[in-house]
């Protein structure tokens, strides 16, 4: 099994093997104590997962009620909020009580912030389903719910108390949840892992699942280490996500998220080498990589489209928002840019 720290304010454990659901219980046993444990999924999570992770806590000992909301960023909302507290109180979960996650980005990030809310802060664990939630959005402690105007702009930092992912759920993903998945794995070989990205250009996601899980959640460690609230160097992990979130919210989420940071990449990585600032042999190398693991590589929304949405991204700060620039394969820097000056990055990358 692997075991990654991480090393944030609250430090924990991210668990990465096959089989790891049927010991869900006593794992969790190992950091929280026997409790009142509320399961959070939706109606895209298998029932026979959320079955065999409800035993094994009943059999570690926990008391165990569940809840499961409809899938889809639709509900990744206040309403669904607001029904996951009423549910913990009417349980009632106490402050020595648990949530458990277990589910996509969606679940994580919705139940997380839950957790954070209800009385003022209860200990959550992460179970990920899809291979986005484990190698992105169940590490590092973002959690959020979308608004009218945009995604995620409501939410908290709550890191987790425990990781656990069963490499074996994983391994039977069908294409488009694996590929939206591999568009993060993609992200953290642009980032600074040639190696990783060298396995995914191949077209090895399936057959080297955990050695590419491993490394994509040791190098968001690293990153959620040295900044944990978003302030500087973890930034660099929202490379192609500014223009994917405008991409999902300009189609009205008709494209999933890995899909849409698949096309965001490639926009900001044709405009910074439009720009002078990217190495042109980067652009044949991304496509390349996400056309390998069944993503797309081109647009289909305007100009007018993308920067509406963009302009409403919880980056910005005032007159400026931070870009992600690729410079090459493995090489990227921050780059505020004023606000008026988006629309033409955004030509860039949709026309060079």
């Amino acid at each position: 099994m692997s075991t990654i720290h991480i090393a944030a304010g609250r430090p924990y454990d991210v668990l990465i093997e096959a089989g790891l659901l049927k010991q869900c219980g006593q794992l969790i046993r190992e950091v929280h104590a026997p409790c009142s444990v509320a399961v959070v999924t939706d109606d895209g999570v298998p029932t026979h997962l959320a079955d065999t992770a409800e035993a094994s806590l009943k059999q570690a000992g926990f008391a165990v009620q569940r809840i499961v909301f409809r899938q889809g960023e639709a509900h990744k909302n206040l309403e669904t909020l607001s029904d996951l507290l009423e549910f913990f109180a009417s349980i009632p979960l106490t402050r020595g009580d648990l949530v458990v996650a277990l589910g996509g980005g969606i679940v994580g990030d919705t139940a997380g912030f839950a957790a954070s809310s209800y009385l003022r802060g209860i200990p959550f664990v992460q179970v990920p389903t899809t291979l986005l939630a484990a190698v992105d959005s169940s590490v590092g402690g973002k959690t959020a719910v979308n608004l009218q105007a945009g995604k995620n702009l409501t939410g908290a930092f709550w890191q987790p108390s425990l990781v656990i992912c069963d490499t074996d759920i994983l391994a039977v993903l069908n294409d488009d949840l694996m590929a939206d998945g591999a568009a993060e794995c993609v992200k953290y070989g642009v980032l600074g892992d040639a190696e990783l990205f060298a396995m995914l250009e191949q077209g090895g996601l399936r057959s080297s699942m955990k050695e590419i899980v491993t490394r994509c959640v040791e190098m968001k460690g690293r990153i959620v280490a040295e900044d944990e609230h978003d302030t500087g160097s973890r930034q660099l992990l929202n490379l192609g996500h500014t223009l994917g979130h405008a991409i999902e919210r300009a189609g009205n989420f008709a494209l999933t998220h890995g899909h849409g940071v698949a096309i965001g990449m490639v926009l900001i990585t044709r405009a910074a080498i439009a720009r002078g600032l990217c190495e042109a042999s980067a652009l044949p190398r991304l496509t390349n990589a996400l056309k390998a693991c069944g993503l797309p590589v081109e647009c289909p929304y305007k100009r007018e489209q993308l920067l509406e949405a963009a302009l409403r991204d919880k980056k910005r700060q005032g007159g400026s928002i931070t870009l992600v620039v690729p410079k090459a394969i493995g090489s990227t820097v921050l780059m505020p840019v004023p606000v008026e000056e988006l629309s033409a990055w955004i030509d860039d990358g949709l026309n060079a």
